[in-house]
């Protein structure tokens, strides 16, 4: 349960991804996101640039877990791991990890190739 401070937070972060209306913030909206666990995402994101840029080999399974370390309420839920990832593709961030971890992944072969 959220302290008072904290309900405030969540309402004023869920405001302003409703302003911005970006198909990321939307998603984030959609998906009940605290701005701590966007922070956090983000964070995992520029570790897996990282990765990428020194050439090390990075998996779709390792980074799904990450993610539901920082968002336990989609625990077990790849789609959203995925669509996190996505989303952010479409929007020209953090391209190289998407492509990374998803790139040979039949399902998003004809994306890719577009």
């Amino acid at each position: 349960m959220m302290n008072t401070e904290e309900r405030l937070d969540f309402l004023e972060f869920r405001q302003q991804l409703l302003f911005d209306n970006t198909s990321f913030d939307r998603m984030l909206f959609e998906y009940q996101i605290t701005r701590n666990q966007l922070r956090s995402i983000l964070d995992l994101f520029d570790e897996y640039r990282n990765a990428v840029d020194d050439n090390e080999e990075v998996h779709h399974g390792s980074y799904e877990q990450r993610v539901y370390d920082i968002v336990p309420q989609h625990d077990g839920n790849y789609h959203f791991a995925e669509e996190i990832a996505l989303t952010l593709h479409e929007n020209d961030r953090y391209t190289e990890v998407f492509e990374a971890l998803y790139g040979d992944m039949p399902k998003f072969q004809a994306y890719l190739n577009n």
